[in-house]
């Protein structure tokens, strides 16, 4: 039986409506927020207001009962625009509000979905640390609970966290050793500290390569006390969570990767088709067509590639290896496109002003960000049953 990659209606209309947002208020505005390395609002708010925050999660919580599917479809609408906007509706949903949603209790669920759907409120996931990113086993960050207040204290410090530091960020899901095994390896748990808590520092922004438009901090607690009922899911189950996360995140990236492949192929064919030299057009020559055709192919494959997976996510099948295949391949040839775009455009595309030059910027990220490409291949590799 053929696999039909074809969307339904209902998310062609999605799809069409982000195209839509994504051309008519994003792309006019971006360019100057990317400029001035800030983060843009009111593209937030509006965002919210379309329901994309909310966009997997069900009605109960304030989401709209869509699918996973729904989320990268509008990830890779958005992309093919700007990815500064992309990455705060991927964080937001996959790394912010997600772990509530998979692991909270019905408690943390109706304190914060309904504010984290709405988009008037973002979440991070406070995974990465100074000293610590691939091999995320190896977290330093400790959370001790005090039994006589019946509250955590947490010390430690994370880096390159996403929506940490915006003023409407409400909280941070922390990974933290709360113990030992009996081998001595960590028990790490997940923790939500709000925003604003005494010991709760926020560094200031980075200055990024790319992805200006978006917020990314380091942060840093200082016996930071949150309640005891801020454990997010099982005590010591904090590792298998952000696996989980990061399986789901990276169809997230991979869709946002393709949507900034193809946006690469956007801006090219509309400028091969008006840049003029020698008389004529510079889409008429052939090593121009053939450039601007192996990067269509290869926006092509990537999509199928992350559709498969979410597909599998959405149908409730093994979808590891898929999403990271697809995570790794989309990455690698969002750079790509990027590289050929800029080429296509000559002289100009190392020119601020144009959106190709701002995708070749946040396109390296790409390979690295929710597990590099070389965590991607010992990934699949592993699953192949190599080295295992």
């Amino acid at each position: 039986m053929a696999l039909d990659h074809r969307l339904s209606p209902e998310h062609e209309e999605l799809r069409r409506t982000v195209e839509e947002f994504a051309h008519d208020v994003v792309a006019p505005s971006i360019g100057d927020f990317y400029e001035r390395h800030a983060f843009p609002y009111e593209i937030v708010r509006q965002m919210g207001a379309m329901g994309l925050f909310g966009l997997p999660f069900p009605e109960e919580y304030g989401g709209m009962g869509g699918d996973y599917l729904a989320l990268c479809l509008a990830l890779e609408e958005l992309a093919r625009v700007d990815s500064s906007v992309a990455i705060t509706l991927e964080a937001g949903v996959s790394l912010g509000a997600m772990p509530v949603y998979l692991f909270g209790t019905q408690e943390q669920k109706q304190e914060w979905l309904p504010k984290l759907c709405s988009g008037q409120m973002l979440g991070a996931f406070g995974l990465t640390e100074p000293e610590c990113g691939s091999d995320a086993g190896g977290t330093r960050t400790t959370a001790v609970l005090d039994e006589s207040t019946g509250e955590w204290v947490i010390n430690g410090t994370k880096c390159f966290i996403t929506n940490s530091g915006t003023d409407i960020t409400g909280l941070v899901t922390v990974t933290a050793v709360t113990g030992r095994k009996d081998n001595g390896a960590p028990r790490i748990s997940s923790i939500i500290v709000p925003s604003g808590t005494p010991g709760f520092t926020v560094a200031p922004g980075y200055s990024k390569v790319g992805w200006n438009a978006s917020d990314t901090h380091e942060l840093s607690f200082t016996d930071v006390r949150v309640p005891k009922a801020n454990l997010l899911g099982e005590l010591g189950r904090g590792y298998a969570q952000f696996l989980r996360i990061l399986d789901e995140g990276r169809i997230a990236i991979s869709a946002l990767a393709t949507g900034l492949a193809q946006g690469c192929v956007d801006e090219s064919v509309g400028y091969a088709n008006t840049r003029m030299a020698f008389g004529k057009p510079i889409g008429a020559n052939q090593a121009i067509q053939f450039k601007i055709a192996d990067m269509e192919m290869r926006a092509h494959t990537a999509r199928v590639t992350w559709r498969d997976a979410a597909a599998r996510l959405v149908a409730g099948e093994p979808f590891k290896k898929q999403a990271a295949l697809a995570k790794l391949y989309s990455s690698e040839i969002a750079v790509s496109n990027a590289r050929e775009a800029t080429q296509v455009h000559g002289g100009y595309g190392f020119m601020n002003e144009y959106p190709v030059a701002r995708m070749w910027r946040d396109a390296k990220i790409l390979e690295i960000g929710e597990g590099t490409s070389e965590v991607q291949r010992m990934l699949v590799a592993r699953e192949l049953g190599v080295g295992a």
